[in-house]
């Protein structure tokens, strides 16, 4: 066997065992959020009144935050931030603080999707490890990918989502083929892991497709244009209270306090 041939086995089976590691690592997480997120829901459906106690809820979180992860406070952007520019391996409690600060968000009332925690929990515990093996940038990002698309799959229960999400976090609307492997490996065994835990993944029901006709690609593009500005206007109006907030708002903890009792 050539050294050549020997050095792309070393190689896969190296990625392989990675992609493996992230996707369990992931899978774990995600199964952890989703049986949290099944118990605060239904303990806040069996109490309605907890609801009243949603802003200190929100002090508790922005505290948190300001105090113990000012160095992860941007969330999704920081692992956007890494994976476009690769600088510094992401902080372990990012994924305890997201957890946490998800699951007191549903229990008390707040809105708060699951899809961002995932891919934040996945991304940061999967960059983990490369404090352990001899990674540079160029392979953390393939890291990081993987771990953010693993999160996505394991917490809806759609491992192919995850594998698409993770090629598709780079650039926006764009499939960057830059590890298709290792996203697929680490989104299925993220999600056969989360399985595996017994998450309480959301069942919906099936859908009959009807056949095939010119209006309905008309209607399902059209409705695609309604959805996308909308969730244009929703990030742009997002950004526009953040950005309010923190002029009008200096003391971070406040903004959450005061959002709880606006809601």
């Amino acid at each position: 066997m050539s050294n050549h041939l020997t050095k792309i086995l070393t190689k896969s089976l190296k990625w392989g065992l990675l992609s493996a590691a992230s996707g369990v690592l992931s899978g774990i997480a995600a199964a952890v959020f989703l049986i949290l997120l099944d118990w605060a829901t239904h303990t806040r459906d069996a109490h309605h009144w907890i609801i009243w106690f949603l802003p200190l809820a929100g002090l508790l979180i922005g505290w948190g935050y300001h105090y113990y992860g000012s160095s992860v406070e941007k969330g999704t952007g920081l692992i956007l931030d890494e994976i476009h520019d690769p600088k510094k391996t992401i902080p372990f409690r990012m994924a305890p603080l997201v957890l946490v600060g998800t699951v007191i968000t549903h229990l008390f009332g707040g809105s708060a999707g699951r899809e961002g925690t995932a891919v934040q929990m996945g991304a940061s515990l999967s960059d983990q490890l490369s404090k352990y093996f001899k990674i540079d940038n160029r392979e953390r990002k393939i890291l990081l990918v993987a771990g953010a698309g693993a999160g996505f799959g394991a917490a809806i229960g759609a491992p192919w989502a995850g594998v698409v999400f993770g090629m598709e976090v780079i650039y926006v609307g764009k499939l960057a083929f830059i590890a298709p492997l290792e996203c697929l490996i680490a989104s299925f065994v993220a999600y056969y892991t989360a399985v595996f835990l017994k998450a309480p993944h959301s069942v919906y029901p099936q859908i009959v497709i009807p056949e095939f006709s010119y209006s309905l690609v008309f209607y399902v593009g059209l409705a695609g244009i309604a959805f996308g500005i909308a969730a244009k206007l929703f990030t742009m109006l997002a950004h526009r209270v953040e950005a309010l907030t923190h002029k009008t708002v200096p003391y971070p903890p406040l903004r959450p306090f005061l959002a709880g009792i606006l809601l």
